[in-house]
């Protein structure tokens, strides 16, 4: 089956949320929302989220579930304020617990901390599927980003998180803790080895030099063709080699500190103090 496909492009930190709904009903996933978070103040606005909500009401959809395809470094996740308002089980790879072990310890959590990946209601492996309405997805586990990173396989379109960007700007860092460019490389074999006109979405698009304007979605085909570092049967050696110098060139993401600590949570704050005031942790040197 082909999904209906909606993209939401968040300008600040280029994440592309999606909307994939079943085109024989009114079943509907969202995956990698944002919540908005201005790090100089502290403050988190809804704005993007909302844009999904109005979205999701306008179209009369049902949200069925909220799916996440890594614990993401440069953005917070909206999945919880969107499942209190229209629904929706939240959704991540059981190797969550992986990353919650590690960053756990970076930001001193604690035994409160719960490292089993309780906080998500549903916990994918590799070959597990799900239903949307009347459409199935497939799950492959497909780390080297992280750990816990997945694709989801719906119909004919493939949600790569950030396994692969699109084709003129390659392919994900490597260098998070857990991260592995050789393990990305046969994450990404997975991916090619769908048929050539899998439709691909990827998770932000960075508008590679010579283009004009952000785009989001690709096929297998052109990425095995076009992709600037994959393509063409571009062989592990070179990748890896290419990759590790690459990440050992890169910043950190501006959001990194925040993000991993809200997104271990499935979206969901640190919990308050005794006078209900939220705090975030900046480890010093951790990172």
């Amino acid at each position: 089956m082909k999904p209906q496909i909606k993209a939401f492009f968040d300008d600040a930190t280029n994440t592309i949320s999606y909307v994939v709904r079943d085109p024989a009903g009114s079943a509907c996933a969202i995956i990698d929302s944002v919540l908005d978070f201005d790090y100089a103040s502290g403050r988190t606005d809804t704005r993007s989220a909302d844009e999904i909500i109005d979205y999701v009401r306008a179209e009369g959809l049902e949200v069925q579930w909220l799916l996440e395809s890594h614990v993401h470094a440069d953005h917070l996740s909206a999945a919880p304020y969107i499942q209190e308002r229209v629904g929706g089980k939240i959704g991540i790879g059981d190797r969550i617990r992986i990353v919650q072990d590690t960053f756990g310890k970076v930001f001193n959590e604690g035994t409160e901390f719960q490292r089993d990946g309780s906080q998500f209601d549903k916990l994918f492996q590799e070959g597990d599927s799900f239903h949307i309405g009347q459409l199935r997805g497939d799950v492959l586990h497909t780390p080297g980003h992280t750990p816990a990173c997945l694709t989801y396989v719906i119909g004919d379109a493939a949600f790569v998180g950030d396994t692969l960007f699109m084709p003129d700007f390659g392919t994900a860092r490597c260098d998070f803790p857990g991260g592995s460019s050789a393990t990305l490389y046969n994450s990404i074999q997975k991916i090619l080895a769908l048929s050539d006109d899998t439709r691909i979405f990827v998770g932000h698009d960075y508008k590679a030099p010579g283009r004009d304007d952000y785009a989001w979605e690709t096929t297998v085909g052109e990425q095995k063709a076009r992709n600037v570092h994959v393509g063409e049967g571009r062989d592990k050696d070179a990748f890896v080699k290419m990759r590790d110098e690459r990440d050992a060139t890169l910043a950190m993401p501006k959001l990194i500190i925040p993000s991993l600590q809200v997104n271990m949570r499935a979206g969901q704050m640190p919990p308050a103090d005794d006078q209900g005031d939220v705090f975030l942790k900046v480890p010093v040197n951790k990172i």
